[in-house]
């Protein structure tokens, strides 16, 4: 019998007690046929978003939902390689909590690398059919330009540097998670050009990103000068 592929998603959390029990109830709902684990990654979140997760293991089982918690915010990129060690599945699927990347999108992920052998398939709001929802003008400004300066300056061969809702090949991930230097909002940038510089398969889903429903956004104008500097060092780097 044909052994079934399992897909390993990385959630990383903090403060998102009254987004995890949702995202998880998405997952389970568009996934129904597919063997997977979702992979809770909390940075010592003050607000009880662990004690939610232990009771979602109760109902959804501890082989299906691992809380691999930290002791502290520690940054998105070391989230995920935190999150690789306990990783089970053939992929791995990085999303965020907070409800921006929605569940639905994650069964077209899944035909598109079935269909194409693609080695990452990532999310991308800026082709046909891909979109935002939810931000100010100045935002999407932001955004835009913060890819057009990347797509300009890097050659990526990807619309969308700088989103995080990815499926990635495991041995993949591993390869060039080892590789990126950089923390934070930077990170989902460089790994994307470091995979397209190492002539990895890449290909694209559309879809709309919508913009935090509970809690607060954790961009600000530090992120953005991060942001120039993640790029200037790729630029140079790569």
């Amino acid at each position: 019998m044909e052994k079934k592929t399992k897909f390993s998603i990385i959630v990383p959390t903090y403060n998102e007690r009254l987004n995890i029990a949702l995202i998880v109830y998405l997952v389970f709902k568009h996934l129904q046929d597919v063997d997977f684990e979702v992979i809770v990654v909390d940075d010592g979140s003050p607000d009880g978003t662990q004690d939610i997760v232990k009771q979602l293991q109760r109902v959804y089982g501890e082989d299906r939902i691992l809380l691999r918690p930290r002791p502290a915010k520690l940054g998105l990129g070391t989230a995920y390689i935190h999150g690789l060690k306990y990783v089970s599945g053939d992929f791995v699927v990085i999303m965020d909590a907070d409800l921006s990347h929605h569940p639905k999108y994650l069964p077209r992920f899944i035909k598109k690398q079935m269909e194409t052998g693609a080695d990452i398939v990532t999310g991308t709001r800026y082709v046909k059919g891909g979109g935002v929802h939810g931000w100010n003008l100045m935002r999407k400004l932001t955004s835009r330009g913060a890819n057009v300066l990347a797509q300009t300056l890097l050659w990526p061969g990807v619309s969308d540097l700088t989103g995080s809702f990815r499926l990635y090949r495991k041995s993949v991930l591993e390869d060039i998670i080892s590789s990126c230097v950089s923390k934070g909002y930077v990170f989902q940038m460089e790994m994307i050009v470091r995979a397209s510089r190492k002539r990895y398969h890449i290909e694209e889903v559309p879809i709309t990103f919508v913009d935090r429903v509970f809690g607060s956004s954790k961009l600000g104008g530090s992120e953005i000068v991060e942001y120039l500097k993640g790029l200037v060092y790729l630029l140079f780097t790569t």
